[in-house]
């Protein structure tokens, strides 16, 4: 049935073979899950596509919607499986434990959370070797705001614009896009700065970024002077001397924005933040949700990509593989700050969760994710430059391993974002021909990259051609 199926969008493109042949869906008719879905299912909870996907199973890179048509998931359920949809290692783990143990809660030991926990802090540098395991990454930044104000016992907090750090009330002070703003008191305690965006800031040029594509601007900085870095580092003061008191509690950064569409600084910016901010007495949180777990490619955590270490690192979405766990990674002297009074989590670090997360950190090292990530991002960055370079249209292809952002613009000179409407068209075009890719950015004029990290090159070339294809339509349509 899935060999029949012809895309609306004819393309030139050959979906790459795969031997996987889902169940044959059961369940109700589309229409009845759509009327439930506007009944009984918040409206809060928005969906991708004129006519949303009814998705019923999944296989690596692979997901079948209901009438068995196959698409490239090159989002990841927003960049949250790492190792693969139903990961054979993963998922034989899990039915082992499900068998076995659920829940205990913390008041007593189970094996697998001591086990994990060595396991995990071994892939962190000194001091970074304790850790409070929660359920999601707003939890995880709601306690790691939360450890640095108990520790340095200061309360100001410093984010980038166009971050995003969760939708909880406190971790909404560090969230910087105006879609996740509610008109409701939040961020008390919490300053912004100017995002260090190499492509659509003030400043930036042609080698300020650790990527295999730079932007289109042009640089006349001289060997290892970087005048975009200078210009972003004098904001960041900018904003220490205006913004906050004289100590603060600390700072918080993605090492490569995820929400905001892949967006990069400067290579040396974040080693001399830290250190701006170390000097007004704050720790120093890396927000790895999405980075984290090997996914840049040549380094297993994004911090270790800035020459920086950490006071607090948050984990979540890939650590679990769609499994829901998160983490706090901090040091010793950090997580007593917590240790005081109590303060309890009821599921974070069950033995499910534990036994998934050692699970997936043997899938990324046996299957060689890490290194798949490196080649095959590289590989993709590559490709989409060619197109960058064909289309007006692409503004910007930026990023590093497989965590990849594609800016549209109306042309690049002015670096205006492409009109939603015109973005949505080329997004459907994708979708119709069997890839499925992501949307963020300011305006969500950002095509978001972050397939599983089990993904080929022959996917990629499927891929590349039916985004092409999608470009040259749009073309056509504006002519």
């Amino acid at each position: 049935r899935q060999q029949k199926w012809k895309s609306s969008v004819s393309t030139q493109a050959k979906m790459p073979p795969c031997d996987f042949v889902p169940e044959k869906y059961k369940s109700y008719p589309y229409e009845r899950m759509w009327k439930i879905r506007e009944q009984n299912i918040s409206p809060s909870l928005r969906m991708y596509y004129k006519k949303p996907l009814l998705l019923h199973q999944g296989h690596m890179q692979w997901l079948f919607d209901y009438e068995g048509r196959r698409y490239l998931d090159l989002f990841a359920g927003i960049v949250t499986v790492s190792v693969g949809h139903c990961h054979p290692k993963v998922t034989m783990a899990t039915q082992k434990q499900l068998a076995r143990l659920w829940h205990t809660t913390n008041i007593y030991m189970h094996p697998s959370i001591q086990e994990y926990a060595e396991k995990l802090t071994s892939l962190f540098p000194d001091p970074l070797k304790v850790v409070y395991l929660t359920n999601c990454g707003s939890e995880a930044n709601d306690l790691a705001m939360f450890m640095a104000r108990l520790y340095t016992r200061n309360f100001d907090i410093i984010s980038f614009r166009g971050a995003y750090h969760g939708g909880s009330p406190y971790a909404l002070g560090l969230t910087s896009i105006g879609l996740y703003k509610h008109g409701v008191a939040n961020g008390f305690g919490c300053s912004t700065t100017m995002l260090p965006d190499v492509f659509r800031g003030p400043w930036g040029g042609s080698h300020c970024r650790d990527s295999p594509v730079q932007t289109v601007r042009k640089c006349s900085c001289s060997e290892g002077v970087c005048h975009a870095n200078d210009q972003y580092i004098e904001q960041f003061k900018d904003t220490l001397n205006t913004s906050v008191p004289k100590t603060i509690a600390g700072f918080i950064a993605e090492p490569i924005q995820g929400v905001n569409g892949a967006v990069q600084y400067p290579r040396s910016f974040l080693k001399e933040a830290y250190q701006l901010v170390r000097e007004r007495g704050g720790v120093c949180i890396s927000d790895e949700v999405q980075t984290g777990f090997g996914r840049t490619g040549s380094h297993f955590w994004g911090f270790q990509t800035h020459d920086v270490v950490p006071d607090i690192v948050t984990l979540a979405k890939g650590i679990g593989n769609g499994f829901p766990m998160a983490a706090v990674v901090t040091t010793k002297e950090i997580a007593n700050s917590l240790a005081q009074n109590l303060h309890f989590n009821t599921f974070g670090g069950s033995p499910l969760a534990c036994v998934v997360g050692a699970a997936v950190l043997d899938a990324i090292e046996e299957d060689g994710l890490q290194k798949n990530s490196e080649d095959v991002g590289t590989y993709t960055l590559l490709e989409l430059a060619k197109l960058r370079d064909k289309f007006e249209v692409v503004g910007d292809v930026r990023g590093k391993g497989l965590m990849i952002g594609v800016e549209m613009v109306t042309d690049k000179d002015s670096r205006h974002p492409l009109p939603a409407e015109e973005i949505d068209q080329i997004w459907e075009d994708c979708k119709d021909m069997g890839v499925l890719i992501g949307r963020g950015g300011l305006y969500s004029q950002t095509f978001r990259i972050k397939p599983p990290m089990c993904i080929t090159k022959k996917d990629v070339d499927f891929a590349v051609e039916v985004f092409h294809t999608a470009l040259h339509r749009h073309m056509e349509r504006a002519a």
